[in-house]
């Protein structure tokens, strides 16, 4: 069963647009969902919790049409964003006795679990919380309704290696029974390296590939080769840097000619990300 299906979904403001964005997410799984900022992340993220009107598309979640069930659904789903701007003079303690009566399966037992784990007062303040700590306080509610569905948008940003870490230790623990589904935006590559099965990259509101993980990182190969080489491979090449040696590019392991005497490598998350928004040839 699929917990989440984008299809076709188009958004256009005055100087962006997502085009035709489809990706999907199997049940019990972690997908990190990558992209340079400004790519079409975060608007993505608020289409499919429907706090955006997508222009076309469709968006299903639990296999049920999000915009016909959102009252439902929205049981379901829990959500973390990087931060709380509202109601920043409340307690914890304040805010949670709101937001819990608006979930049928709010579990107090499970809730106090976890700011026990996450090491939060529920009589400090929001305004009196770190990044870090917002974060938390945000995964604590998410998690504390029995929601199978998690949207997380850069839930990480703000935190240590260690306390991120704790996270993404309780990302692979919550996935692990096959109940709860994980769509982790994050610009922390490193994280999705350790954590997530299935990667989806957008750029510039197109999404360009959407695959398990190793078959995502195994689509393209990083090539080190000589300046005079590099006239073979230019056309072909994602995107290149230039330096002292020669050059180093992305290609897709599809276009690389085996018979051209060149260095190649698998390339990590970051890398990828970071040749494909190139655009242009950089000379460095």
């Amino acid at each position: 069963m699929l917990a989440l299906e984008v299809k076709h979904v188009s958004k256009t403001y005055k100087n962006f647009k997502l085009h035709n964005i489809s990706f999907q997410l199997e049940k019990g799984y972690i997908m990190g969902f990558i992209g340079a900022n400004g790519a079409g992340k975060t608007t993505t993220i608020k289409s499919i919790l429907n706090l955006v009107r997508i222009d076309s598309g469709e968006i299903r979640v639990m296999g049920k049409d999000l915009i016909k069930h959102e009252v439902e659904l929205k049981q379901e789903l829990g959500s973390a964003f990087g931060d709380i701007d509202f109601y920043t003079r409340s307690k914890i303690k304040t805010l949670t006795n709101v937001i819990k009566t608006f979930y049928r399966h709010w579990d107090d037992e499970a809730y106090y679990a976890y700011l026990k784990k996450f090491n939060l007062d529920e009589n400090k303040k929001i305004a009196e919380l770190s990044t870090g700590m917002k974060v938390k306080y945000n995964l604590a509610l998410a998690l504390s309704h029995g929601a199978k569905l998690l949207i997380l948008d850069e839930p990480t940003s703000g935190l240590d290696p260690v306390a991120r870490d704790q996270l993404l230790d309780i990302f692979r623990e919550l996935v692990q029974d096959g109940e709860i589904s994980i769509l982790f935006s994050t610009h922390i590559t490193s994280d999705l390296e350790k954590c997530a099965d299935y990667i989806t990259y957008i750029d510039n509101g197109r999404v360009i590939n959407s695959a398990e993980k190793e078959e995502f990182i195994d689509t393209y190969r990083l090539v080190n080769g000589k300046e005079s080489q590099l006239a073979l491979l230019k056309d072909k090449l994602i995107s290149y840097k230039q330096n002292s040696f020669g050059f180093t590019g992305l290609i897709h392991a599809s276009d690389l000619d085996p018979a051209l005497d060149v260095a190649t490598a698998m390339p990590n998350l970051e890398e990828i990300m970071i040749y494909c928004s190139k655009k242009e040839s950089t000379h460095v």
